[in-house]
């Protein structure tokens, strides 16, 4: 249960004190306490690693790094899809006391000079079919050590590091130091680096673990990207340390993805909406046998409770969601799968205070009451690299992180997310919340996917206009109709544009920003 004093609500106490450890060193220790079990498995060829295989594997690599020159401070750049070895140069590199930025491997040439040239990253692990664009790249962004798995021109082999004889380096690594550089997803402009030090991390991970203890030897699937922090936080870093097992897809594609969860029994799953729609919706899941699953948790994007219960009801299992950030290292909020509220994001972590604050004026609002939530713990992030403004901006004086996502908490401390605060839509004065009319718009039978967008309108100011995804025969104006049924009248469509696919970021998050510059360019048109 939440305390409140003054509008600030708490989490519960933490049960001890946070380890002033690194990252490494925290998986390391829980690694080698069960050396014989399975730590990570490839799906595609059912390779496995032990915990102590994955263990001696991160000292090798962090041996074989430091020996080419690799420094604490340093940044490793990772530009490759999920796979066993994509932990093992993460943890090696931190073990060096190096910092890790991962990229996504979808990136072209310049979207990877910026991050490459931000980061100051002089070293890139990558892999071969990838090598033209990191060349171009490190080209534009001035050089770079590439590490490669398997053989390439050129390039230092994964392989040859792993061959490293030197002994293992021991720096003296401060947990205050930077560990990880994750690049925010960029919806509202230029991703920026989140700068997360050992602390932050180490403390968003037992917190997390506090709240949703996965018992040991659960099977998660890994196909989220590592690069992005949910899948590198809340799935590889919380998974290993609570002695699960990690089954690692390098991305989602859905055949793949079904054969994955039937073939290794998964039994735990972390999802971002897209996913949870196709799980409650295609019909090839009934082609497969997923009744490992127990439980499947959802995030990056608000879910709404509707397709929540439909997930449960297909799959015969508990569904539940969580909030985050990169900001906040991993996650904010999450729910506990006894303790399951349809359509909110579950409750503040141990250790965490929030807000929900008036944007306008940065009053706390009434419990209940729709506002920008901020937060406060051990798990916030120190601020973006190379962007005093935009961390000023960021940070309250009193230390507090605006999140800029709109919510409520109820009386029981549940979070609901309702919408971005830049993507409310401004119909006649009324705000309209794009992610409610999603929530809707998935219900409907024939949709597949969808976005709301405001389209400037000079009568409302803004109109609601849904870019959607049919699944089968789909008429526009049916749709229109359908949705104004069952809203009041400001809420109501101005327009449904009928298309292939909706642009989102590779968690999932609608790239509004994107949809807007289309939506203007078919205007014109």
């Amino acid at each position: 249960m939440d305390h409140s004093s003054h509008g600030i609500i708490e989490g519960p106490a933490l049960t001890g004190e946070l380890p002033r450890t690194t990252v490494p060193a925290l998986v390391r220790r829980r690694l080698r306490e069960r050396p014989e079990a399975v730590a990570l498995v490839d799906a595609a060829s059912g390779r496995e690693l032990t915990c102590s295989a994955l263990d001696h594997a991160i000292g090798r690599f962090a041996a074989g790094l430091a020996a080419q020159g690799f420094k604490p401070g340093d940044v490793l750049l990772l530009f490759a899809p999920n796979s066993p070895e994509w932990p093992i140069a993460a943890l090696g590199a931190m073990a060096v006391g190096g910092v890790v930025s991962g990229a996504n491997p979808m990136y072209g040439a310049a979207d990877l000079a910026h991050q490459m040239r931000d980061a100051n990253a002089r070293f890139v692990f990558t892999l071969p079919t990838l090598l033209s664009t990191v060349r171009e790249a490190a080209a534009l962004a001035g050089g770079a050590t590439v590490v490669v798995l398997g053989e390439a021109a050129g390039a230092l082999a994964f392989a040859s590091l792993m061959a490293s004889t030197d002994p293992e380096p021991a720096p003296d690594i401060d947990p205050d130091a930077l560990a990880a550089l994750p690049y925010s997803s960029g919806t509202t402009g230029m991703a920026k680096g989140v700068m997360l030090t050992h602390a932050t991390i180490v403390a968003n991970v037992s917190q997390y673990l506090q709240a949703y203890a996965h018992p040991p030897d659960k099977v998660l699937l890994a196909f989220l990207p590592m690069f992005h922090i949910f899948g590198f936080t809340i799935i590889t870093l919380c998974g290993l340390v609570a002695g699960c097992r990690l089954v690692t897809v390098p991305r989602f594609e859905p055949e793949a993805f079904l054969k994955a969860i039937a073939t290794y029994r998964v039994s735990r799953l972390a999802v971002v909406p897209p996913v949870m729609h196709f799980l409650g919706l295609h019909p090839m899941v009934d082609d497969f046998d997923l009744s490992s699953l127990e439980v499947i948790g959802s995030g990056a994007a608000p879910l709404g409770a509707a397709l929540e219960h439909k997930v449960a009801e297909r799959l015969k299992c508990k569904v539940l969601q969580g909030y985050g950030m990169t900001e906040s290292s991993g996650c904010v909020t999450v729910s506990h799968p006894d303790r399951i509220h349809a359509g909110t994001s579950g409750q503040i972590l141990p250790g965490t205070q929030a807000r929900v604050v008036d944007p306008a004026t940065g009053a706390d609002v009434a419990r209940g009451q729709s506002g920008e939530l901020w937060f406060r713990g051990p798990q916030a992030f120190k601020g973006y690299l190379n962007q005093p403004e935009a961390t000023a901006a960021t940070f309250t004086d009193d230390g507090w992180v605006r999140t800029g996502d709109l919510v409520t908490i109820d009386a029981d401390g549940y979070l609901t997310v309702t919408d971005r605060l830049k993507e409310l839509i401004k119909v006649k004065g009324f705000q309209v919340a794009p992610a409610e009319l999603e929530a809707l718009l998935y219900t409907h039978p024939q949709v597949a996917d969808a976005a709301v967008i405001g389209r400037p309108d000079d009568r409302a100011g803004e109109m609601p206009v849904a870019y959607v995804v049919a699944r089968g025969a789909l008429a526009a104006g049916d749709l229109k109709a359908w949705v104004a049924e069952r809203v009041v009248a400001y809420k109501q469509l101005g327009d449904v544009v009928l298309c292939e696919t909706i642009p989102k970021t590779p968690a999932g998050k609608i790239l509004r920003r994107v949809l807007r510059q289309q939506d203007a360019v078919r205007m014109r048109g």
